[in-house]
């Protein structure tokens, strides 16, 4: 096989492994979001907030199937809290970007 062709071949392979790898955590943020929504946070989000991927059926909160918020307006609610809902001072940075990052991707506001 000519090498031109090894080295396609390679660059073909390393971009399907690289692929499959961001899905692979696009998985795992994804359940660590749910995760966060439903027992992490405390109060867990799901406690106030109606959530059809997270199976929350909160009556407090808005229902953020109906809100979709997009990330950035999820992020400033839970570190400064809105009306009722408290800061969330508790969580890592990075905790408060996934949990925004999943309720923007499930209520489809990402799109």
């Amino acid at each position: 096989m000519p090498f031109y062709v090894r080295q396609a071949a390679s660059a073909a392979l390393a971009a399907v492994a690289a692929l499959a790898g961001s899905n692979a955590l696009a998985q795992v943020n994804m359940e660590e979001g749910k995760k966060l929504f439903t027992k992490t946070a405390a109060p867990a989000c799901a406690l106030c907030h109606s959530l059809e991927h997270a199976g929350a059926q909160g009556a407090i909160g808005p229902d953020l199937d109906e809100l979709k918020p997009d990330a950035s307006r999820v992020e400033k609610a839970v570190r400064n809290g809105i009306g009722q809902m408290p800061a969330y001072k508790g969580l890592t940075e990075q905790q408060v970007k996934t949990l925004a990052k999943y309720v923007a991707d499930v209520t489809g506001a990402a799109k």
